[in-house]
């Protein structure tokens, strides 16, 4: 059913409410509740039952368990290390390298490249390896959120061995059109598009200019930076809730291989199975096996750590099931469709990369949903692609990196989430402060592919 202007409603309360309030979850309720009262009113049906609904259906699903349980257990996995001075550890072996502050975050950049396999992988153990360092030398919190969130999705859709590139290439070597292109195989499909990717490729070089200063410091950052000039403070008030338990500065039990043991097992286990829950239920149990018997740790208070862990993970988990839940209602009220159908009189095949990366971007920031916009879109953008004669490696790319801007911009998508719950910080600081970013990348990336719609 088309209701027409009113579906782009709760998307816009939803910004202006987490805008006005700072608030990510209950501005995400509100457009769970503005949804389906628009849906109830239209088909003449209980509200209620049809939130009621949505949202079991979303709380039941495999994939948001599977969510909800890796965010929390590897909250889980770093009050563990953290207990075990493991975070102290290569807090000083990096502190030998990284000297100044600038140093510190082009190390995080780095290591945000190296580590590509899958971008919560990415964003939690950089974190983890750079948080303590970051703060030692007077590093603002957003600053270093801003840096790893930057090298989680942009870095995993330019390789070709990520969990995101095995996933879009499935999508799109299903439609008939991309088949038709003659390519031996889906991955073979992607790894042409890579040259395509123009959001990935600008965010991720952005840092480094931003981090030698040559972008400047804007806004929330650049009060940021101030806040610590003045203060000394890392991080602002809204998130002192978020670092209560300040750890024992004592480093001389430290020991490197109480963090590499751990962080090591979730990698190797990662890249062989494949599933970051197993990776990370590995890491902790490698964490118990050396921890322990050395007495590091005491049995009864590991597993008192690994609730705790968990249980500090909760107002993150919240966030990402309203945004799920935001995601459903978004779908119920077809809100893809709508914004298609708006943009579908004005294509022609120069601005179409254009226009495909604008429109899945808009609606993945929107809703939240930076695989699920895409898969949705593709079946529509492509063959509107073919049938009007554009690039479509082009119109691929334009895709994927409008899934990787929801990524890295949506102040209620996963990613966010969880680098703002990793470093410690309030989730809409982190958004204030990485978004003028985000959306100098996106510029850049709208002129790049509009270029290459004339040029190829």
């Amino acid at each position: 059913m088309n209701y027409g202007i009113i579906t782009l409603l709760p998307a816009l309360l939803v910004i202006v409410v987490a805008i006005k309030s700072k608030r990510t979850t209950e501005a995400l309720l509100m457009g769970c509740v503005s949804s389906y009262a628009i849906i109830a009113i239209a088909n003449r049906k209980n509200p209620v039952t049809l939130m009621v609904d949505s949202f079991f259906s979303i709380i039941t699903d495999y994939d948001t368990v599977w969510l909800l349980i890796v965010c929390g257990l590897f909250g889980s996995l770093i009050a563990v290390i953290n207990a075990a001075k493991g975070t102290h550890a290569i807090a000083n072996f990096l502190g030998k390298i990284c000297k100044t502050g600038k140093s510190t975050l082009l190390t995080s950049w780095l290591l945000g490249i190296i580590i590509f396999v899958d971008d919560y992988m990415n964003i939690m153990t950089i974190s983890a390896c750079t948080k303590k360092l970051s703060d030692l030398r007077k590093v603002p919190r957003e600053a270093l959120a801003y840096v790893i969130d930057s090298t989680g999705a942009p870095i995993c859709v330019l390789l070709p061995f990520s969990t995101w590139a095995i996933f879009f290439a499935g999508i799109f070597y299903e439609q008939k059109e991309i088949a038709a292109l003659g390519y031996n195989s889906a991955m073979s499909t992607y790894i042409h598009t890579i040259p395509y990717m123009f959001y990935a490729m600008v965010a991720v070089i952005v840092v480094p200019f931003f981090i030698m200063g040559i972008v400047p410091k804007i806004g929330a950052m650049k009060k940021a930076y101030q806040r610590v000039e003045i203060t000394g403070k890392v991080y602002s008030e809204n998130s002192n809730k978020l670092n209560k338990r300040e750890e024992d500065e004592s480093s001389e039990e430290a020991k490197i291989i109480d963090f590499l043991i751990p962080i090591a097992t979730m990698i190797i286990v990662q890249l062989t199975v494949g599933d970051m829950f197993i990776a990370i239920i590995s890491a902790i149990l490698s964490a118990a096996i050396i921890y322990i018997p050395r007495k590091k740790i005491k049995l009864n208070e590991f597993c008192d750590l690994w609730i705790q862990g968990f249980a500090d993970s909760v107002s993150a988990l919240a966030i990402i099931v309203a945004a799920l839940w935001m995601r459903q209602a978004s779908a119920d009220l077809n809100l893809p469709e709508y914004i298609i159908g708006l943009v579908e009189p004005f294509v022609t095949p120069h601005i179409y990369p254009m226009i495909a990366f604008l429109v899945v971007a808009v609606l993945g920031f929107i809703t939240g949903s930076n695989w699920g916009i895409p898969a949705v879109c593709a079946p529509i953008i492509i063959p509107l692609g073919a049938a009007c004669g554009a690039n479509l490696l082009s119109v691929m790319a334009a895709i994927v990196c409008g899934g990787t801007f929801c990524s890295h911009a949506c102040f209620y998508s996963d990613a966010t989430v969880i680098t703002s719950a990793s470093c410690g910080i309030e989730n809409m600081d982190h958004v204030y402060s990485q978004l003028p970013y985000t959306i100098i990348s996106a510029v850049i990336a709208s002129i790049l592919f509009l270029v290459s719609g004339y040029l190829f």
